[in-house]
């Protein structure tokens, strides 16, 4: 009897343990939580329709939760994203690239002035680029680039009627970074940084006369409430990103790498091609021009673009964006300037 319990109770130890061991090796598996923050409101439906759905549904399509803010839920400013991304604070952020860039400069061989003004050409760009970046990012704080995407060409809106680049002299320009504001600086515009959100209040009051957005932010933002003019000057295309710390990539084994990785990649895919749809239907929302399906119909007047200023524009990358760009990234990446040449420079006839 003795020993038929004893054996008893070693089989309920042996089970027990079993079990301990089953139920540790499942949350081993299980993966964490994911703090994300994601995109500003005002950038309108990538952040509505594709981003947010995504990781609403990541879950679902991942077995990886998160838990999604808005970059105006958190209190976070633009330009502070690569320093809350090293401190841990979140996990994976969506990146306004062209606003930490001062944190990094390497971010903007990216997407210099003049350097992408389509589509066809910012991809070339990124995908020969998007690995510098990521090495920067690793180095310097601790996070992985997963993915990299475009609002699509960026364009002039201005409150006061304009006919080219040279009514832009004496007059205030929100910039998107600082290569772009020397761009303004030699057209003799005075570059203004302002948060995107503030842009709208801005044109407004009068404290800025001219910003530069893609057509479908614009209209998302409310800003040709207040322009009544946009100069459709392609400049550049205004590149994100998605960026998870490289502590939160350790907690996940790596099946779950694989289908988190594989799921960015999708939706950046997925937006580069939206993006397009949002930029040809923002242009004609904002006209008031049929059909619009995307956002609220303004009258904003298109000015035709002027030869003279997609010169400008194109000769801007070798004498004004690179020089200035290199000048800062070298300072604090000695192979920053090199690695663009050798990577970038053949797609842009700059060997």
């Amino acid at each position: 009897m003795k020993n038929k319990a004893g054996s008893t109770i070693k089989a309920g130890l042996a089970a027990a343990i079993l079990l301990g061991l089953a139920s540790g090796h499942a949350a081993a598996q299980e993966a964490p939580k994911l703090k994300v923050m994601g995109m500003p409101l005002a950038t309108g439906n990538i952040q509505k329709n594709r981003e947010q759905p995504f990781f609403e549904k990541l879950k679902e399509t991942t077995g990886i939760e998160a838990d999604y803010k808005v970059l105006d839920q958190t209190g976070i400013k633009e330009f502070e994203q690569l320093r809350i991304g090293r401190s841990g604070l979140f996990d994976i952020i969506g990146l306004r690239l062209g606003q930490v860039s001062r944190d990094e400069p390497t971010i903007l061989g990216l997407d210099l002035v003049g350097l992408n003004t389509n589509y066809d050409t910012a991809k070339k760009v990124v995908t020969a680029f998007q690995g510098t970046v990521a090495e920067r990012l690793d180095k310097q704080f601790n996070m992985k680039l997963l993915g990299v995407w475009p609002f699509g060409p960026q364009l002039i809106f201005c409150k006061p009627a304009i006919s080219g680049l040279a009514d832009l002299k004496g007059k205030k320009v929100r910039i998107l970074d600082g290569v772009m504001a020397k761009v303004m600086e030699k057209v003799g515009a005075t570059p203004v940084t302002l948060a995107f959100g503030e842009v709208s209040q801005g044109l407004a009051l009068g404290t800025i006369d001219c910003a530069v957005t893609g057509p479908s932010s614009a209209n998302s933002a409310g800003w040709p409430e207040s322009a009544t003019h946009v100069y459709p000057l392609a400049l550049q295309v205004a590149v994100q990103g998605y960026a998870i710390t490289n502590g939160a990539w350790a907690k996940l084994t790596p099946d779950q790498q694989k289908k988190l990785q594989g799921a960015i990649e999708k939706l950046t895919d997925d937006i580069w091609a939206y993006s397009k749809e949002l930029w040809d239907d923002g242009m004609r929302c904002n006209a008031g021009a049929d059909p619009c399906t995307t956002g609220k119909k303004y009258k904003l007047k298109t000015v035709e673009v002027k030869p003279e200023d997609i010169e400008f524009v194109k000769s801007a990358v070798k004498e004004i964006s690179f020089p200035a760009w290199a000048e800062a990234c070298d300072k604090v990446n000695p192979t920053c300037s090199a690695s663009w040449k050798a990577k970038v420079g053949p797609i842009v006839g700059m060997n």
